[in-house]
């Protein structure tokens, strides 16, 4: 099936959000890659999580918990500017769930507050009508109600 790739900058505390979603929910997407870099890695120092979601997310954090059966990628970005002593690290995580809704990208950068960029390859796969339905009750059996 085709690749679609999706990338963009994203500033520290924020959150992006990428329609996927169609009328009859009949395509679907797996992660395939996730790639995070700085935006100036040679000069900046940073320290940040890119974490990518299926459900609507209210507010960004570091925490990363596997547990979350919404949490279906997670990037983890260092670099300094003497980078001879401390290399660049890049460390991803990804879940081979497939969804077909839109999905919500949180960044958090703690060492400057500086923007994160990242890339990230969607299989597209096309699904049945149980296939469908399944992720689209999946998604929406793991929003939880506004309080």
């Amino acid at each position: 099936m085709p690749i679609k790739t999706i990338r963009g900058i994203i500033a520290n505390n924020a959150i992006d959000v990428v329609p996927l979603h169609t009328n009859n929910g009949a395509v679907g997407y797996v992660i395939k890659s996730l790639r995070v870099i700085g935006a100036d890695p040679i000069n900046n120092e940073d320290e940040g999580v890119i974490k990518v979601y299926t459900v609507p997310q209210t507010t960004p954090t570091s925490t990363i918990d596997f547990s979350d059966q919404t949490l279906i990628a997670v990037g983890v970005w260092t670099s300094r500017a003497t980078s001879r002593s401390y290399p660049l690290n890049e460390n991803i995580y990804f879940d081979n769930t497939t969804f077909n809704q839109d999905i919500y990208i949180t960044c958090i950068e703690s060492a400057t507050g500086n923007a994160l960029n990242y890339y990230i390859e969607l299989e597209q796969v096309k699904l049945d009508l149980n296939e469908n339905t399944v992720a689209t009750l999946k998604d929406i059996r793991n929003i939880t109600a506004p309080t």
